[in-house]
């Protein structure tokens, strides 16, 4: 059992999260680590963008290939313990993919949430790690804007480091927004 002071997730936050990568990887063949990473990112990033809500509300570091989710990058690094009920890793020719052990269970999803995960697959679910961590680091995201601010962009892109402990504030996606601003703002708070 797992000691509370290093849970970083409830029960209904640790599922939603469990569900999301099944769906993600029941829908992506070969689903990578770095790929499922991204794509989680993505989730949140475009569910701000549309509602000022996170999808899954995780919170991102800036890093070489990231912004990554530190809990979950730790889980998938080795035998997942947080999403060990949910998925598994396979090894096919060196590489690691994510593969489903249980059905996929909708019970913590909106319509709306069913319809942006199937938008982030059909958009992104075909693309490498590789270009979505080129996606991520685009120009004013909120990984970049991040790590120019603290002046480590370059540290990272010429690999001089390759992970800080600086969070991204997500809520910049939406600054220029103050309906959503609001929405963002209160949905922190309360979480």
């Amino acid at each position: 059992m797992m000691n509370a002071a290093y849970i970083k997730f409830n029960e209904t936050q640790l599922e939603k999260i469990g569900q999301t990568v099944v769906y993600l990887s029941k829908n992506i063949p070969q689903l990578s680590k770095t790929k499922l990473l991204k794509l989680l990112y993505i989730l949140d990033e475009i569910s701000i963008k549309r509602s000022g809500i996170p999808f899954l509300n995780l919170k991102y570091k800036v890093w070489k290939f990231g912004p990554v989710s530190e809990e979950l990058f730790i889980d998938l690094s080795s035998e997942p313990k947080l999403l060990g009920r949910y998925i598994e890793k396979n090894s096919e020719d060196g590489i690691h993919y994510v593969v489903p052990t249980v059905d996929f269970n909708d019970d913590e999803f909106s319509d709306n949430e069913i319809e942006l995960m199937d938008l982030v697959i059909n958009k992104f679910g075909t693309q490498t790690g590789k270009d979505l961590v080129s996606y991520t680091h685009r120009t004013n995201s909120p990984w970049y804007n991040t790590a120019k601010e603290h002046d480590v962009l370059e540290l990272l892109e010429n690999e001089v480091i390759n992970n800080t402990e600086y969070l991204i504030d997500m809520g910049q996606l939406i600054s220029h927004d103050e309906r959503k601003t609001a929405i963002y703002s209160a949905f922190i708070e309360a979480n």
